[in-house]
């Protein structure tokens, strides 16, 4: 049997007694406490990664298993999910590579290897190393992503809400910064729900409103327009002073829309026709 051939053979039937041995030198190495549970959590990982390890090493190309590539982006994800940082991953990886080394050269002069021999293998684990810490990158940027992705849509979701307050009459809060994507979704979903709601006069309540620019603020008041082809009357309410002097830098035309200092005094003028 060749000299890789019985390291590998080593890694993969004593995996469970080398992540031991090897977790527990890298805990030593952190000057912070690692709870017992995460230590016992990370000797089932290292497992794992010990017979990657035995299986890469007799490897003829650079081609990980697909089961490392696996392992790694679950480890990304899986921070990602639990709302953990990258750095947490990436921070344990110099202390533990440094181990790896020592304990791939032990290994190596256990089993006769010549020097040439130890500095290939030693090559061969840092080349997994690096490839199992940027599959856990990139899948941690990926899920994080998603997750975001996920997340503005909900934020969406709930930030378009059409409010009746009366007979007919009913609120659109606008809230925080309004985006392309949150315009859009405005208009998607606020005609429909007018409708449905049999609503005759909107009023877009800009008060939480952070900051608005000409094109978005165009397609906001577009919703007036196709509301006004249905026989909805809109007006606006809570554009405050900082927002109407940005809406006029803008260039946005607020004169074509009734406009009142709160949602009280809008609701007040329409008692009054």
């Amino acid at each position: 049997m060749k000299p890789f051939d019985k390291i590998s053979s080593y890694f993969k039937t004593y995996a469970q007694s080398l992540a031991d041995e090897l977790v527990d030198s890298i805990v030593q190495e952190f000057d912070f406490e690692v709870p017992k549970e995460e230590i016992q959590n990370a000797k089932k990982t290292y497992e794992s990664f010990m017979k990657f390890i035995g299986e890469s090493i007799v490897s003829e190309t650079e081609k990980m298993p697909d089961g490392l590539l696996d392992w790694s982006k679950k480890n990304g994800e899986r921070q990602a999910k639990n709302g953990g940082r990258i750095s947490d991953i990436l921070m344990r990886y110099p202390d533990s590579r440094q181990v790896f080394i020592d304990k791939v050269t032990s290994i190596g002069k256990e089993f006769d290897l010549g020097m040439d021999e130890v500095v290939l293998l030693i090559k061969k684990v840092n080349l997994i190393l690096d490839i199992s810490i940027n599959e856990t990158v990139f899948a941690f940027e990926r899920f994080s992503g998603l997750l975001l992705e996920k997340a503005r849509d909900e934020v969406n979701e709930l930030t378009a809400p059409v409010v009746p307050i009366q007979d007919g009459i009913a609120v659109l809060p606008l809230i925080g910064s309004i985006d392309y994507d949150r315009a859009k979704l405005i208009m998607e979903k606020v005609v429909p729900e007018i409708k449905k709601l049999q609503i005759e006069c909107l009023i877009m309540d800009f008060s939480g409103t952070v900051n608005i620019d000409a094109q978005i603020a165009k397609y906001v008041f577009d919703i007036r327009s196709v509301l006004r082809l249905v026989g909805v009357n809109t007006i606006a309410s809570g554009v405050r002073p900082d927002l109407a002097q940005q809406a006029v830098t803008e260039g946005i035309d607020l004169t074509s829309v009734p406009t009142f200092a709160n949602v009280k005094q809008a609701i007040e003028s329409l008692e009054e026709e």
